[in-house]
């Protein structure tokens, strides 16, 4: 039997590009399902419906990817409730996202969820009591800006229910982020992406008897895209994750910005406001930062840790 050939300096960063083009994969994937969302409800289907099959399809992609690992033993957890608390909240945040989608442009909608990470560093300040240094507040407070400059409050240039809907939509998505860092102390990423998938179809089945609807075989082709292309996007994102860190891929993630753009035009003839232009490079920029930031605080305490004996 032949032994393994040595590591080399290129396989990290091998690792690290196929992570970004993971990430940018399940970029345009995720776009995509958000554009087939928007047009689904022009065509009578309701939010709730979308995220029901959003959901249903998840379950075989993350089935698929335990099945490939062999790691049945990891979806073995002791925090029930902690995954329940996981479950609505992402619930109510993929509802508000969804529903932010059929109420604004696309491409500003988008820049809106670009608030998360600067929504994160807040909650973790006050919810997790993580320290927080002025470099990061620097960065929120331009991202604050960033948002602004998009919504533009009280301009009247989008309508006030769909800034509504995302900025909450954006902060319960932020929420999300703080609850799978709690359940991330002992859980694997792997068995919460199950958990929450499987056990939000209860709730959501349950809603589907009284909401559900027939729909024409085109509309059924749309929402089949819809759960299609966001178990894709699932397996690209967590892909990605284990192939390369967090500060390189998540950049990937703003490249969402330019097939909402796209999509929008080609689907719905929505050209992006001047004001998502200057705006969306603060809130970008922003984001960047705060995880370069923790990346290099992260590596920095590790550096420092005593090795174990």
């Amino acid at each position: 039997m032949n032994a393994p050939p040595p590591p080399t300096d290129q396989q990290p960063e091998q690792r690290a590009i196929a992570g970004a083009a993971l990430r940018l994969v399940s970029m345009a994937a995720i776009s995509a399902m958000l554009a087939l969302v928007k047009l689904a409800q022009t065509r009578g289907v309701s939010i709730f419906e979308s995220v029901f099959y959003r959901q249903l399809f998840a379950v075989p992609a993350i089935l698929l990817l335990l099945a490939r690992s062999g790691r049945w033993e990891s979806l073995r957890t002791a925090r029930p409730l902690g995954h329940g608390v996981r479950m609505l909240l992402g619930i109510a945040a993929m509802s508000l996202n969804f529903w932010t989608m059929t109420l604004l442009p696309l491409a500003e909608a988008t820049t809106i969820f670009f608030a998360v990470p600067i929504l994160t560093t807040v909650l973790a300040a006050l919810v997790l009591k993580e320290p927080t240094g002025r470099h990061r507040w620097s960065a929120v407070v331009v991202g604050f800006i960033g948002v602004l400059i998009v919504v533009q409050p009280g301009g009247g240039a989008l309508p006030v229910l769909g800034v509504a809907a995302g900025v909450f939509g954006a902060l319960m998505t932020a929420a999300v982020t703080i609850q799978i860092r709690q359940l991330g102390r002992t859980e694997p990423t792997l068995t919460i992406v199950f958990w929450f998938s499987l056990t939000s179809l209860l709730p959501l089945g349950i809603a589907m008897l009284f909401i559900g609807t027939v729909h024409d075989p085109l509309t059924w082709a749309i929402i089949a895209g819809i759960g299609l292309l966001g178990a894709i996007g699932q397996l690209c994102l967590t892909g990605a994750l284990r192939m390369a860190p967090v500060a390189i891929v998540l950049p990937m993630d703003y490249t969402g910005l330019i097939w909402s753009a796209l999509y929008g035009y080609w689907l719905f003839a929505e050209i992006p406001a001047t004001a998502t232009w200057f705006g969306a490079p603060l809130i970008i920029a922003s984001g960047i930062y705060i995880v370069w930031r923790e990346h290099r605080l992260a590596r920095r305490a590790a550096a420092i840790r005593p090795p174990v004996r």
